[in-house]
């Protein structure tokens, strides 16, 4: 008897665990997409700009936004392992992990903030022309993006203080994976469009 109801109480949580991921997966998509417009707007917004891009040909510092990329694509394998420790609750792993991934993470923002710190000093402000107005808003709103990830992560470590690693956390620690991912794939085709091409040109 006790047997049959602890199976039927198991089977409830397990069933409701699927709705919320499923639910949360769901959600997450449609906000990726949604921000997979945005960026494909500031993209086309850049590309337009572009006519102006040979006066400003020699403004990025290519070795600081390679560090940068490198950072990022660390973070990225960081966050790799932190999805895969809280699986496996691994609890010290998923703490380093995470630790990790929002240090790098961080380094990320204040490098991004060094090199706009630089081009202000040169006096490349984003008023001063159209292509450099798509450039900051472009790599700003990457950056805005990163800091959202951060608070993101500060959340979950406290949540994981809280409630320790069980499956609510691990579909939590899923999505923001998601995010985290996402954004790398948008950094480095900013990487790729705006950096890259624009010094080989």
């Amino acid at each position: 008897m006790i047997q049959n109801i602890i199976k039927k109480h198991t089977n409830h949580i397990s069933h409701y665990l699927n709705e919320v991921k499923i639910n949360n997966m769901l959600g997450l998509w449609l906000y990726l997409m949604s921000d997979c417009i945005l960026f494909a707007t500031m993209f086309a917004v850049y590309c337009i700009m572009y006519v102006h891009k040979l006066e400003y040909q020699h403004i990025f510092n290519l070795k600081i936004v390679f560090f940068e990329t490198i950072i990022l694509l660390l973070s990225s394998i960081f966050c790799g392992f932190l999805v895969i420790s809280a699986k496996y609750k691994k609890i010290f792993f998923l703490y380093f992990s995470l630790i990790l991934t929002f240090l790098l993470g961080l380094f990320f923002i204040f490098l991004e903030i060094y090199e706009f710190y630089n081009l202000k000093k040169i006096g490349y402000t984003p008023q001063k022309n159209g292509f450099l107005s798509s450039f900051f808003t472009l790599i700003g709103m990457h950056g805005i993006h990163i800091i959202i990830g951060l608070l993101w992560l500060l959340g979950i470590f406290f949540q994981i203080n809280k409630l320790h690693s069980n499956n609510i956390i691990y579909i939590r620690i899923l999505c923001f994976s998601l995010f985290w991912h996402f954004l790398d794939i948008i950094w480095v085709c900013i990487f790729t469009i705006v950096y890259l091409f624009g010094n080989i040109s």
